[in-house]
């Protein structure tokens, strides 16, 4: 039995939670299959099996938070059968006599032309890995016990499907597995009795139904997605999205919703200790500027039409990115961070620009790394590709790090401007508002006038102990004058 524990699937990372299991006890997995995919406090990462086998044992439910280096998963890679298998009966003509070549060998051993052949004496199985550890399993057997791969097992371990979740992990192992800590209680999970498959585990959790309160309607009390999404709709229904399916005559007093509690874990507290700890260290100022972005919407469309951008999704994001990049080069002390410690300020010699996204499992920020030395093109399909993995969830720790500026946008939502939070280690970060159509004074002298003109509020938040006023304000104009007029690129 080999035992696959919990690596470290990020920098530093301690923990993390079981999200899916893509495989249940009795399937027989290939070296590098993935069998689960589990939450770090970063991100969603699959965990390929580093030997084949059969799985033997689960020792994690889904939902479940472990640490790394806990075993996760048991597997049975069929080396004790071969090693007890060893031939009980040979051709006479077939075993060399002691003392022909060099005599027996210690332990009983025969010695060959090459290496060592089979004992005299009655072969014996080398004690399971779970024996050593105190298991209840059977002793030593004759070759003639050796039998089907799952007869290797203690007597006491179910087998059946219904009771193969880890119940009794703590007796195999010896003792407890370690735990972060408490989690809540879940009585059919826990015991393995609900019957689903993992994408159904999945529907079950994105609509708050308790899986051990539905009855399954395929082979075997096997749970479906359609009792999933009946339970969900019915009066059984619970967890977020649970209503009260018998209403009360006359006016309604509340929406209905149960009152439900969530841990806080993975994405959320790494993001609320991050901004803790950022709001608390580093003295933010923030500064706004309206800009007149219609030359660059125009410039966007040109864009759009040309045969290097065919295949790329374009926004504004794209041209504003680029532009920051630009002003950057004017403004050094908003690619910098300030390191109390040592007494200095480390000025960065590239830019790693981080793009703040929203996903269903939070706020992530990846990052760009060496954005600065992009063309408008490569940075186009840098954008496209992270937007894409973050939106996924499948963001790896490591494009997490190491990011020198950030950018935000809530232009998306609909929303003008915000007041972003510095992350961690930066001294600047962008906000981008809507785009919208306002209007806008336009010429001079005897030809202003009013026209409808495309507008947004850029936002930046620095860190007033290595950026002063000028510096925020001197990035802001030069960003402004690029988006009014793009041609002045060509100055940077």
């Amino acid at each position: 039995m080999k035992e696959f524990r919990l690596p470290d699937p990020g920098e530093g990372l301690v923990e993390a939670e079981i999200i899916t299991w893509n495989v249940a006890v009795g399937d027989r997995v290939e070296v590098n299959d993935i069998v689960v995919e589990v939450e770090t406090s970063k991100s969603l990462v699959e965990l390929p099996i580093p030997f084949a086998g059969t799985v033997s044992q689960l020792l994690a439910t889904e939902g479940e938070t472990v640490d790394v280096g806990t075993p996760i998963i048991v597997i049975d890679d069929g080396s004790g059968a071969a090693a007890s298998a060893e031939p009980a009966e040979q051709d006479a003509d077939e075993v060399i006599e002691p003392g022909k070549i060099g005599g027996e060998a210690p332990g009983g051993r025969i010695a060959n032309l090459v290496g060592y052949g089979s004992k005299t004496v009655e072969a014996k199985r080398r004690p399971r890995r779970g024996d050593q550890r105190g298991g209840d399993g059977p002793g030593p057997e004759t070759q003639q016990q050796v039998g089907a791969m799952f007869d290797q097992l203690p007597p006491s371990r179910p087998t059946d499907v219904q009771e193969s979740l880890p119940t009794t992990a703590s007796q195999s192992a010896g003792g407890p597995l370690p735990t972060p800590g408490p989690a809540p209680a879940q009585p059919g999970l826990a015991s393995g009795a609900v019957l689903a498959k993992p994408p159904v585990r999945k529907l079950a959790k994105d609509l708050g139904v308790d899986l051990s309160q539905v009855v399954g309607s395929g082979d075997g009390g096997i749970i479906t997605r359609a009792d999933v999404e009946s339970f969900s709709q019915g009066s059984g229904q619970s967890g977020a999205e649970a209503v009260v399916a018998s209403a009360p005559t006359g006016p309604r007093r509340s929406s209905g919703l149960a009152d439900r509690r969530e841990p806080i874990k993975g994405v959320r507290r790494m993001t609320a200790q991050a901004m803790v700890d950022s709001a608390f260290t580093a003295p933010h100022v923030t500064e706004w500027i309206t800009v007149d972005v219609t030359a660059t919407m125009d410039l966007l469309d040109s864009l759009r039409a040309r045969r290097e951008f065919r295949d790329l999704k374009l926004s504004p994001t794209l041209i504003i990115a680029r532009a920051a990049l630009l002003a950057l080069r004017n403004t050094p002390e908003l690619n910098a961070a300030w390191d109390g410690e040592a007494g200095e300020v480390s000025y960065f010699g590239s830019v790693n620009l981080g793009i703040a996204a929203a996903t269903p499992r939070g706020l992530v920020v990846p990052n760009i790394t060496d954005a600065d030395s992009l063309s408008l093109v490569e940075l186009a399909q840098a954008l496209n590709d992270l937007v894409s993995v973050a939106k996924q969830g499948r963001t790896q720790p490591a494009d997490m790090s190491g990011g020198t500026f950030t950018i935000t946008n809530v232009g998306v939502f609909g929303v003008d401007a915000g007041t972003p939070i510095l992350n961690p280690g930066e001294s600047g970060i962008l906000c981008l508002g809507a785009i919208n159509r306002r209007p806008w004074v336009v010429g001079t002298g005897a030809d202003e006038r009013i026209e409808p003109r495309w507008v947004t509020t850029l936002a930046l938040s620095f860190d007033h102990r290595l950026v002063d006023g000028e510096g925020g304000s001197r990035f802001l104009a030069d960003l402004a004058g690029i988006l009014t007029d793009p041609g002045l690129a060509l100055l940077y």
